[in-house]
């Protein structure tokens, strides 16, 4: 009797935390996943460093187009004439 007390004891310590998927997946498995995980962070990561040269590149193109059109540089320059100060 003694016996089975002990064992009713040991179950609910171990019934304290429910098992997870990870306590659940074989450890190759896990590892694939995680492998996976990583490998799709980082081509995120490639892809926005991506998308962030090429905004900065065409930034760059659009400012080399404007400082050779002679109206934007003209009416910039007028634009900072006609201060109060003048």
């Amino acid at each position: 009797m003694a016996a089975k007390k002990k064992q009713q004891n040991a179950r609910p310590a171990a019934s304290d935390k429910p098992a997870t998927l990870k306590d659940m997946l074989n450890p190759e498995v896990l590892a694939k996943l995680q492998a996976q995980a990583n490998e799709l962070k980082a081509t995120e990561e490639e892809r926005r460093q991506e998308e962030l040269r090429m905004t900065a590149e065409a930034k760059k193109a659009e400012r080399k187009r404007l400082e050779n059109d002679f109206e934007y540089l003209l009416s910039q320059s007028e634009g900072k004439k006609t201060s109060k100060y003048d």
